[in-house]
């Protein structure tokens, strides 16, 4: 690998693993809102997932779509798990609906469905780190 993508590979998951210590924050102590942690769990995940597919092609797609980047890391990988799609599938909508109004008003957002979200999140990076 080029060493400037190894630095922007490594930027992907230090951002990654900036929006987890907030995400960490809001979850302790409340001070923040379940939809932002929604937000912020489907960033996770998709920095974890730019970081794998720019690990692996040296590039990734300017999107903002789970569903897109899980498709295009199928490319590198012999299996992934249904509970990997799964969790893709609950965080894909929150990049949307978690910051601008939609048909999910956002005090429909509850802290379950925050700390869902989290476990989503956590389970795609788990599944990269492992794969790299």
């Amino acid at each position: 690998m080029q060493r400037n993508k190894k630095i922007l590979f490594q930027e992907w998951i230090k951002r990654a693993k900036d929006d987890e210590l907030n995400i960490l924050s809001v979850l302790k102590h409340r001070d923040g809102t379940p939809a932002l942690v929604c937000f912020m769990s489907h960033q996770v995940a998709e920095k974890y997932l730019k970081a794998f597919l720019l690990l692996r092609s040296g590039d990734f797609p300017k999107t903002h779509s789970l569903l897109k980047l899980l498709a295009l890391a199928k490319k590198y990988l012999p299996v992934i798990t249904e509970e990997l799609e799964n969790r893709v599938i609950l965080l894909n909508p929150y990049y949307i609906e978690a910051r601008y109004p939609t048909d999910i008003p956002l005090e429909s957002f509850s802290w379950k469905m925050a700390e869902d979200a989290y476990r989503a999140a956590n389970k795609v990076k788990k599944f990269v780190l492992e794969k790299i």
